[in-house]
C-alpha cells in the first residue's frame, strides 16, 4: 500500500482490528499520502460486504485498483493437518480473495481502465517448507489471476499476482529466526538475501501502472531468483546425478 499511496493513488485499507488499521493511517498520512481504512475481516462475508459498499461510497462506486494481500500460514506435514486447519486456509488464503473479487467487479467495471493484483507465492511455483495446504491455495491463486485475466479484459480489467519468496516481515522472522534455515534460504537465493517489503510493494505498483497496460495474467515472482534455482532444505544434502 505504501508503493501504491507514495505515486499518488487514493488508498483505501483494512486490517482486522482497529489499533492496527489507525497506526497505519496515521503514519501514512503523516507522510502526506490520501490514505483512509476500515477494519475488515476478509474471510467474513458480512465484513466483505462492508467493505465493498464502503469503497463504493468513498469513490463514487468505481475503483480502479483492487490489491488482494490476504494470507497466512500453517506449517507442519501434510498428514498432520485436520480439516479444519485446511478450511482455514482455504477460506481465507482462496475463498476470501475470490469472493471479494466477485464482489469488487461492478466498482473495477465502471473505471474502465482497472487492475487486479494478488499476493500469491513461490510455494505456488516450486516446491519448499510452506506446508502443502499453503501451496494449494496461492496455486489455485495463479490459475484464478489467468481465468480472470480472459474472462475480464471485455471488461477492459487486468488481473495480474506477486509471488514473493521470503520477504523480511515479522511473519518470515518466525522461520528465519533459526540460522540454519536462514542459511538455507539464502544459499537457495542468487540473489543472496532476502526481500524488501518495498520490492514487492514496487512490483505490485508496476503492475497497476499505464506502463504495464500490456500485462495480464501474469504471475510475477518476486523472490532474487529463487524460483529459477531450487531449494534444498537445511541439513540435507542435494543427490548428484
Amino acid at each position: 500500500m505504501e508503493s501504491l499511496a507514495s505515486h499518488g493513488a487514493i488508498v483505501h485499507t483494512c486490517a482486522r482490528t482497529s489499533s492496527d488499521v489507525d497506526s497505519a493511517v496515521r503514519e501514512w498520512t503523516a507522510r502526506g499520502w490520501r490514505v483512509s481504512g476500515a477494519v475488515c475481516d476478509v474471510s467474513d462475508a458480512a465484513s466483505r460486504a462492508s467493505l465493498v459498499a464502503d469503497a463504493s461510497r468513498r469513490f463514487g462506486g468505481r475503483v480502479d485498483i483492487l490489491v488482494s494481500n490476504v494470507g497466512f500460514n500453517i506449517r507442519k506435514p501434510t498428514v498432520d493437518f485436520t480439516e479444519a486447519e485446511y478450511a482455514a486456509l482455504m477460506n481465507t488464503n482462496l475463498a476470501s480473495a475470490f469472493e471479494l473479487c466477485k464482489a469488487f467487479h461492478p466498482l473495477l467495471a465502471a473505471s474502465g481502465d482497472a487492475s487486479v493484483v494478488f499476493n500469491s507465492s513461490v510455494a505456488s511455483l516450486v516446491s519448499m517448507q510452506s506446508g502443502a495446504i499453503y501451496a494449494m491455495s496461492k496455486a489455485a491463486t495463479n490459475i484464478l489471476t489467468k481465468y480472470l485475466a480472459c474472462e475480464w479484459a471485455k471488461d477492459r480489467i487486468r488481473v495480474n499476482a506477486v509471488a514473493p519468496w521470503y520477504i523480511a516481515t515479522p511473519l518470515a522472522q518466525q522461520v528465519l529466526s533459526d540460522p540454519e534455515y536462514a542459511r538455507a534460504v539464502l544459499d537457495a537465493t542468487p540473489a543472496g538475501r532476502v526481500g524488501e517489503p518495498r520490492e514487492v510493494g514496487d512490483a505490485t505498483a508496476f503492475l497497476c501502472m499505464p506502463a504495464s497496460s500490456y500485462v495480464t495474467g501474469q504471475i510475477l515472482a518476486v523472490d532474487g531468483g529463487f524460483s529459477v534455482n531450487g531449494w534444498k532444505p537445511p541439513g540435507r544434502k542435494r543427490s548428484k546425478l
